[in-house]
């Protein structure tokens, strides 16, 4: 297959911004890796992303895009657009072949065959002029997956190409942690409990900022062993892969005030 210059954007399951990076692929090998940026939301648009995820509890179908869901779509998608192309003009990057949009994840729902991120594909490849490869998570939930990790197949080309040693363990903390394992022969995957989206929450209602930067807060304290042991005994940890979370699945465990 002929190599493309392929660049990829992320928001994911956390609400900090848009990741764009640039990579080399034939679609099954990374044959070369350029730069990569992150641009944050601000604070009216992770308001606006907080408001269509509280919205979204209701949605019973991949398309729905009720009131506060679809501004929320819409400024994604401009910030996605937005991110490409002052990635492409602060790095010097030339034309490109495909951009491939994860979108904003607003719910999960594995047990319903049903997982939402918003974002419109279409719209981003007219505002680029370059064809996008979108709706990856709902395509692999269609297929029979589980429409996450999506990281996945991302980590199976670096342990082809040698890039990552096998047998290799990769832990991935984002809005939801993940984990992939390959020893070569087999490919395993799987979400593995709450990550960033639950710590951010709790910071954002303890303190008004949505995050505990450089971890300074957490290494200041100690591990709340009742809420950890409460946790432990949620089910999803006793179920058999493959299995996968939303964001917000561990939200109901309410982290006890600082105050």
């Amino acid at each position: 297959m002929a190599m493309m210059r392929a660049i990829g954007t992320m928001s994911g399951t956390s609400l900090d911004g848009v990741d764009v990076a640039l990579i080399e692929t034939d679609g099954e090998r990374v044959a070369a890796f350029g730069p990569a940026m992150v641009q944050p939301y601000s604070a009216d648009e992770r308001a606006l992303l907080r408001a269509a995820l509280a919205a979204a509890r209701e949605l019973a179908a991949r398309y729905e895009r009720p009131g506060i869901v679809a501004e929320a779509e819409a400024m994604v998608t401009q910030r996605h657009a937005d991110a490409v192309r002052d990635f492409c003009a602060s790095h010097g990057v030339g034309a490109v072949d495909v951009v491939g949009f994860h979108g904003q994840t607003v719910l999960h729902r594995p047990d319903k065959r049903l997982t939402i991120q918003i974002g419109d594909g279409a719209a981003l490849a007219r505002a680029l002029n370059v064809p996008v490869v979108y709706d990856l998570r709902a395509a692999d939930m269609a297929a029979g997956g589980q429409g996450a990790p999506f990281v996945t197949v991302y980590h199976r080309a670096l342990v082809a190409d040698g890039t990552l040693q096998s047998p290799v363990a990769v832990v991935n903390i984002g809005g939801v942690s993940n984990i992939t394992y390959s020893d070569g022969a087999t490919l395993l995957a799987c979400d593995t409990g709450p990550g960033n989206a639950l710590l951010d929450d709790f910071m954002l209602r303890e303190t008004g900022v949505a995050m505990d930067r450089d971890g300074a807060m957490a290494a200041r304290g100690h591990a709340n062993e009742a809420w950890l042991a409460q946790a432990l005994a949620h089910p999803f940890f006793s179920r058999a892969l493959p299995k996968s979370l939303d964001r917000d699945d561990f939200a109901a465990l309410n982290l006890p005030s600082m105050r």
